[in-house]
């Protein structure tokens, strides 16, 4: 089983379209891919290679968490540095459902 939908380096993020990043999304998506998923992906993609210019290192999204059943959103590796994203694309406040999810993708 693969752990994750897409990856690459930031670089080659950088320069991929949308659409591009989107199909390999899409691909390995094993999920009913619904209108607000694709919609989230786009809006994740477009914020993402506006703030990674500056940044060197590596990208994966939908990364897998075997023993969670659950997937990330993003993960980055920048350096030692590695974070962990969860995007709420819409939503107007931080759930404490929302902090919690992340707090608990970190620790694992």
């Amino acid at each position: 089983m693969k752990r994750f939908y897409y990856s690459d380096s930031i670089s080659n993020f950088l320069k991929s379209s949308t659409v591009e990043i989107l199909g390999e999304l899409t691909l390995h998506n094993d999920f009913a891919l619904i209108q607000t998923q694709r919609s989230a992906w786009v809006a994740e993609i477009e914020i993402l290679q506006k703030i990674l210019k500056p940044y060197s290192g590596s990208i994966y999204f939908e990364y897998s968490i075997p023993r969670m059943g659950r997937r990330i959103d993003v993960v980055l590796l920048i350096g030692p540095v590695i974070f962990v994203l969860e995007f709420k694309v819409g939503e107007r406040e931080f759930s404490s459902y929302a902090i919690d999810q992340v707090y608990d993708y970190a620790l694992d």
